[in-house]
Order: structure tokens, then sequence, then C-alpha cells
């Protein structure tokens, strides 16, 4: 099961030490995100996993950085990924907040993924490091290291 609780326990107790409601909101909306990308990946829906970015986004992999400027390179990019996740066997993703920082309409996000075979045994795992902004009331990926 998703740990999503850590986005309020991270680092000093709290997401920017404040403790204000503001940051609580912020705090369930960036879980919300989170959980949505999950979703996204679990269903295999390009569209729910395009939905959790910015553009444009920045993606470093293999210690090389790609810059997706818009819908059309990103889903060609997440087309790709999914593809191999189904070769793999991938049925199900699972994160554990590492650590979370927000601080006003930016956070800083590390979670712990593990992508499951459908018996439950890990494939992948691997940690991902992520900047987000908040665009209104939604918060997006701007920004992500794979490590």
């Amino acid at each position: 099961m998703t740990d999503n609780g850590g986005f309020e326990k991270a680092g000093n107790g709290q997401a920017n030490g404040s403790g204000t409601s503001a940051n609580g909101d912020a705090e369930e909306a960036i879980a919300q995100l989170f959980d949505d990308y999950q979703a996204g990946f679990d269903d295999y829906d390009i569209e729910r996993i395009c939905d959790c970015f910015a553009l444009p986004v920045i993606i470093w992999q293999h210690e090389k950085g790609h810059v997706f400027a818009n819908d059309d390179e990103l889903i060609e990019n997440i087309e790709a990924l999914l593809k191999a996740l189904e070769k793999e066997g991938i049925a199900h993703s699972e994160f554990q907040v590492v650590s979370s920082h927000v601080s006003g309409s930016a956070a800083l996000v590390t979670l712990d993924w593990s992508q499951e075979s459908a018996d439950g045994e890990a494939v992948f795992e691997f940690t991902c490091h992520y900047q987000l902004i908040q665009q209104g009331p939604d918060w997006v990926i701007t920004c992500i290291i794979n490590e």
C-alpha cells in the first residue's frame, strides 16, 4: 500500500516546519498528485500520467537530462516507458515517501518506488527526486531525477 502520510512527517516532523493549515492543504494535494501518478502507471493510463506534469518538464535518467517541451514529446516518452514496463510484466507500482519539503508554491519530494509483477515480486526498485510547483489549486511535476 502507498504510504502518502510521509508528506506530513518528512524532515523535522512537518513539511516546512510551520505546521500551518495552508501547508496541510499542500501536503494533501501533493499526496493526491502521487496517488494519481501511481494509479496512472498501474492502469497504463497515459493521459492520467501526463496530467501530473507541467510543461516543459525535465527528466534526468541514466546520467542524462531530457526536456519534454510539449504534450506530444511527453506522450511519446511515457508510451515507451509503459511498453517497457508491460514487457517486464509490471502489474503494480508502490511508493514510500523518503522526504518532502514544501515552501510556498514549490516542493521537493523524494520517493522510493517498487514496481512489482502480478505475483507481488519486486522487479524494479529505485528512488526518484521530484521538483513540484503549484498551479492554481493543483501541484504538478516539473523535474524528475531518477537514481
